[in-house]
């Protein structure tokens, strides 16, 4: 299994991201997991204390800090940026992203064997959020299927593992997040789903209100739209591929006479 590095965006979430962190390192298996990046968006509350508390007790954790609020998508970018490892697991700071569910998407992503697949995705079989909450994110899902035909049925899910590379070759808008499945097709990925716990939360607030986030996703849903069909990649026939192995080999001398031929 190639290493993984966990990115956890965060927000104001004191009493829940500590503890995160800790189920996180006895979770995952010490020979996958290279990291744990947390991507602090300019926290107003004890976010930053309780995360400096663990530096020193578990060494793989590394802190950024953002300085001043820029949103989920722009968290989740950094801490792609400062990750190492060729894999990566994100999940929400609030907690309710269970830690133990990154060994199914990894095997997921595993089974799929194919070399296009990217993307892992979390399916919430049990949403713990209110009847409001569950209503809006079903249209929403509904809606957007409908429009981006990602074949995606819960694409609000924080835990997702992906690659890293792919995702670094993806256009970055704030709300992108949102979107990872429907990019990751629109580039010439695959994507697989499997499905994940869904905890409440333990402490602090949610920081999304159905209307602003209703508002804010038919924004972004027209604009990924627009991209999308705006999105033209170059297929190459198969006739035309060439491996290395395919081309001609030339011998140092071979190489230093057709040099000095030119």
């Amino acid at each position: 299994m190639e290493p993984l590095s966990v990115v956890i965006p965060t927000f104001n979430e004191a009493g829940n991201i500590g503890n995160l962190i800790r189920e996180t390192v006895a979770c995952v298996p010490g020979d996958v997991l290279r990291e744990i990046v947390v991507v602090d968006d300019a926290s107003t509350d004890a976010t930053a204390a309780e995360v400096q508390a663990l530096l020193g007790a578990v060494p793989q954790l590394r802190y950024v800090r953002h300085a001043h609020r820029a949103g989920q998508s722009a968290a989740v970018r950094s801490g792609v940026h400062t990750a190492t490892a060729p894999l990566i697991a994100t999940m929400d700071g609030d907690g309710q992203n269970d830690p133990r569910d990154i060994a199914g998407l990894l095997a997921a992503l595993d089974r799929a064997g194919r070399p296009g697949t990217a993307l892992a995705g979390g399916i919430r079989v049990e949403r713990r959020a209110d009847s409001a909450k569950r209503l809006a994110s079903r249209f929403a899902n509904w809606l957007r299927m409908r429009l981006l035909h990602d074949h995606c049925p819960d694409t609000g899910c924080g835990i997702k593992v992906f690659r890293r590379d792919v995702f670094l070759d993806l256009p970055y808008f704030s709300g992108m997040h949102r979107y990872l499945p429907a990019l990751i097709l629109a580039y010439g990925h695959e994507a697989v789903y499997a499905p994940v716990n869904d905890r409440p939360r333990r402490a602090g607030v949610s920081k999304y209100t159905n209307l602003g986030r209703g508002l804010i996703g038919i924004y972004d849903l027209v604009g990924v739209r627009w991209l999308i069909r705006r999105t033209v990649l170059p297929g190459v026939p198969a006739a035309e591929r060439q491996t290395a192995s395919d081309l001609p080999q030339l011998s140092s001398r071979e190489e230093q006479r057709q040099c000095l031929q030119n």
